[in-house]
This record gives structure tokens, C-alpha cells and sequence, in this order.
């Protein structure tokens, strides 16, 4: 891993058509901050956001960072109104960020259970003030692309426990569970279909891509972040059990008998069914790296930084469906399978042909996991 650059990819891109970005200027002390925070809430992201060409990628760092404070109030162990009181002052601070230092001065008072020190440090004034900061620094479109579509998120995420709203959840044998397929849908739109939009809308304008194309990729972007979403519901769905939710659909554990749920006994062919819904969405999202233009080299990078791990996720999850949804569930990528992806990703960046030919070879590899005597096919 220590030989990945992202510089081939942010050399390519010197045109002129960003020039009402470049008034957009950080300290150095900003530069870190976004930095320090990236890797330490997300590393794996932390990879993708270098391979952006300035300043796309500051309002990328900025924006996930923005959505890593809706997502801490959400996972916060907090009542449900106490959660819809911290998801107004949000949405007081997307409108007006100078209110940053009110907001912040009550969150800092508040003690955050179930968040890391990592993540309550960004609900703190100390270094939640600089966050907002730097947001209220971002030329009015972008800002304004990133208020817009963090406020659907923050919206849907407080909607969440709300029984009248959807997507809807339902309680079985004492697990938080979504309640249909489209239940199972609707959440992944809120959670990262949402930065599936924003991210399109920025780069859109970032690149200045023609309609055409814009148009092109908004038609796929929200499979894209649907499909990184359900990859890591597939990954991390043991975890999740522990903590009382399941985001795989009610509707679906009924076909057999919920057994997920006890981590026991579940039908091969379901378990393909759930994996199969995820290559679905990545289908389309390996569409939307398709349609970006090669000059947009550095986004079309951090997007296959994105999807190849995916892929790879879903073909272990396959290679390992006798203990997929089991007390022996276990899906995460090597090291080593982390960093050929990287590999992988820098050597196809500009050939739409190499891309398309690694998804068919891992839908076919993860369909030949399943082949063999007796499989029953997947309705």
C-alpha cells in the first residue's frame, strides 16, 4: 500500500472552468484538521479524498465529515426526542454556520453515549468549531449543494424511530428491524444515496460536465451509494445483531422464518438472494465510473476506490456463504485484497473496457461460488 499515489490522477486536471473555486482558500491548520479527522473516523475514505483535485477534494473531506455529525447524533444512545432536538440545531447550523459556537457550547455539555472520544471530539467547540468553520468558507453553490442534501439526510435520519414515518421499522424476537424491501431501500437513500446525489452535483460543477452527462450519472448515483451502504449492511450484519438492529427486510427474513435473526440455519439460496441485491446496485454504480469522463481522472479514482472494495466484499461474502449469517459471519477484506483493489483502481482509471470486464468477472465469480449440486435457483 505504501506505493499508491493519487498523483497521476490530480495532474491531469488544469483547466480553467473551476476558476470560481480557487477563491476558496484553507489555513493550513484547516488542511489538517480535515486530514486528521478523516483518518480518524474513516480511514478507508481517508484513501479516497487525496485522489480529488483541489478544492473538490476540502469540500468532500468537509462534507464527510458533515455527515459523520448527523450520523454520531443518530447512533448516539439518546432518546428518540432527544435525537430530534440535536437534528433541529443541525439543521440551524447547515442554514447559518455563525451559529456554530451556540450549538456546540450545548453538544459539548451533552455526553454522547455510545460514540468513540474520536467522534465526540467533532460534537465538541474545540474542534467542532472548525469543522463549521471551513463549511462557512465553501462558495455559496457548493455550500448550498451540501446544506440541500445533508438536510435530507439529517430529515430522514430523524424520521428513523418516528412509526408513522418511513421506512418503516418492526420489532422480531426483540431486533430493530426494517420492515419491507423498500423499507430496506429507503434507508439506503437516506443514509448514502443522498451523498450519492451530492457528490454527483459537486463534481457536476467542479468538472463542468455538459447535461448530457450530468444527467447520466444522476440516473445511477443513487444505486452507487445504495450499493456501498447494503455491501456494508452484508459486512458488518453480525455487529448490528449485537446491537439490536437488522437492516435486511422483515419481508425478506420471513421466507425463512427469520432464522438470520438467530444467526442459524439459513437457506443457501436466500443468502444469495441478499448478495445478489447488492451486485445489482453495483452494476449500476460501475456504470456511473463508466460515464464519467477521463479527464475527470481524480474523481473517477476516488469512485472506483469506492466500488472495487465493494465488489470484493460481496465475492468473500459468496465464497463464504456457509457461514454468511451465521455465529461465524465474518466478511472483511484482507490488507492485501484492500491494496490490489488500489492497484486495480489505478490501472483501469481510463479504460472503461478493463472496468466493465472486472464487474462480469466477479458477477460470474461470485455466481460460481454458488454453483454446484443441488443449488436451488434464486427466485
Amino acid at each position: 500500500m505504501s506505493t499508491f499515489s493519487c498523483r497521476g490522477a490530480n495532474a491531469t486536471w488544469d483547466r480553467e472552468q473551476a476558476m470560481t473555486e480557487t477563491a476558496f482558500e484553507i489555513t493550513q491548520a484547516q488542511n489538517s484538521f480535515l486530514s486528521t479527522f478523516m483518518n480518524k473516523v474513516s480511514r478507508s475514505f481517508a484513501i479516497v479524498v487525496p485522489c480529488l483535485e483541489e478544492p473538490l477534494n476540502h469540500f468532500m473531506a468537509t462534507t464527510y465529515l458533515i455527515c459523520r455529525v448527523v450520523d454520531n447524533i443518530e447512533d448516539c444512545g439518546e432518546p428518540f426526542a432527544w435525537k430530534k432536538e440535536r437534528f433541529t440545531e443541525f439543521s440551524r447550523l447547515l442554514g447559518n454556520p455563525l451559529l456554530a459556537s451556540d450549538v456546540l457550547s450545548v453538544w459539548e455539555r451533552e455526553p454522547w453515549p455510545g460514540l468513540t472520544s474520536d467522534e465526540k471530539l467533532l460534537m465538541s467547540s474545540t474542534d467542532g468549531m472548525t469543522l463549521w468553520q471551513i463549511y462557512a468558507l465553501i462558495p455559496d453553490e457548493a455550500r448550498a449543494t451540501i446544506r440541500r442534501w445533508t438536510g435530507v439526510m439529517a430529515r430522514g435520519m430523524s424520521q428513523l424511530e418516528d412509526p408513522t414515518q418511513a421506512p418503516r421499522l418492526v420489532c422480531r424476537n426483540g431486533v430493530q428491524i426494517l420492515a419491507a424491501e423498500e423499507d430496506y431501500d429507503g434507508y439506503c437513500y437516506i443514509v448514502a444515496g443522498t451523498v450519492g446525489y451530492m457528490a454527483t452535483e459537486l463534481v457536476s460543477h467542479h468538472y463542468q460536465l455538459t447535461d448530457g452527462i450530468a444527467d447520466r450519472l444522476l440516473a445511477n448515483c443513487e444505486a452507487f451509494g445504495r450499493a456501498l451502504q447494503k455491501t456494508n449492511i452484508v459486512k458488518d450484519f453480525a455487529e448490528d445483531l449485537a446491537r439490536g438492529i437488522c437492516y435486511l427486510p422483515d419481508e425478506w427474513m420471513t421466507e425463512v422464518d427469520r432464522s438470520p435473526l438467530s444467526l442459524t440455519n439459513t437457506p443457501t439460496p436466500w443468502k444469495q438472494k441478499v448478495l445478489d441485491n447488492v451486485m445489482d446496485e453495483l452494476r449500476s454504480a460501475t456504470d456511473y465510473v463508466r460515464t464519467l469522463p477521463y479527464d475527470a481522472a481524480g474523481y473517477r479514482l476516488a469512485s472506483l476506490l469506492c466500488l472495487l472494495p465493494a465488489y470484493q466484499t460481496i465475492l468473500l461474502a459468496a465464497q463464504r456463504h456457509e457461514t454468511l449469517f451465521t455465529v461465524d459471519h465474518h466478511v472483511k477484506i484482507s490488507r492485501e485484497t484492500f491494496s490490489q483493489c488500489l492497484q486495480d483502481a489505478q490501472s483501469m482509471v481510463a479504460d472503461n473496457d478493463a472496468i466493465l470486464q472486472y464487474s462480469r468477472d466477479l458477477k460470474n465469480a461470485v455466481d460460481a461460488t454458488f454453483d454446484g449440486p443441488g443449488r436451488t435457483p434464486v427466485v
